[in-house]
């Protein structure tokens, strides 16, 4: 969390890798930025990798499959996605392959320090995500046991009827344990909700 953490930044969109080097110089880190996932694998092994951020769609090799080949070829380093709108399956996806955390557009620049800050620290920790793991654990906590199993549908991706025929309830009351869970854990949007629910482990 020094300038000594070199953050990859990977993005076809120039404006946006140079508005997220722009914040992160800014912020004390230090930047490495790629126009595809491509261009970053050809000096991966050359230099330290302390955290990389990268768009879940780009053309040729997407987010998911560079969490997917960094994983196959054992390199050990936290991943960040951005996603847009309506990417949010494939961000769940790229996160259940092992990404720590993922940030839907438009996102503030606490949103994105905070979620870089988290990533080196679970990464200190061993990179066994306990601190990401723990905080959302206490996130969930206070839910009930029915709300918990509607989470569990979402996480899945299944709609409102799925999850209300499944839990013999009707697709109204699933709304409601919707709306709780928003309350309980204090999330923002759905994209936040899912992140919680699988730091967790659910």
């Amino acid at each position: 969390m020094s300038a000594k953490s070199i953050i990859h930044v990977i993005d076809d969109d120039p404006a946006m890798r140079d508005s997220l080097a722009f914040l992160l110089d800014v912020n004390g880190f230090a930047t490495r930025v790629y126009d595809s996932a491509t261009k970053f694998f050809e000096t991966a092994d050359q230099q330290p990798l302390h955290c990389v951020i990268t768009d879940v769609r780009m053309p040729g090799m997407s987010g998911l499959e560079l969490v997917q080949k960094m994983k196959r070829e054992s390199i050990a380093c936290p991943v960040i996605v951005i996603t847009g709108h309506g990417d949010v399956a494939l961000a769940v996806e790229a996160m259940k392959a092992g990404v720590v955390d993922f940030i839907e557009k438009p996102f503030s620049d606490d949103a994105l320090l905070n979620a870089v800050r988290l990533a080196l620290r679970s990464a200190q920790d061993g990179g066994s995500g306990s601190t990401a793991r723990d905080e959302a654990e206490q996130r969930l906590s206070s839910l009930s046991p029915r709300e918990r199993d509607v989470l569990i549908g979402l996480v899945a991706g299944k709609i409102n009827k799925v999850i209300a025929h499944e839990l013999n309830i009707s697709p109204r009351t699933v709304e409601v344990y919707r709306a709780n869970l928003m309350a309980k854990t204090q999330a923002r949007n759905m994209s936040e909700l899912m992140r919680i629910a699988l730091a967790a482990g659910l």
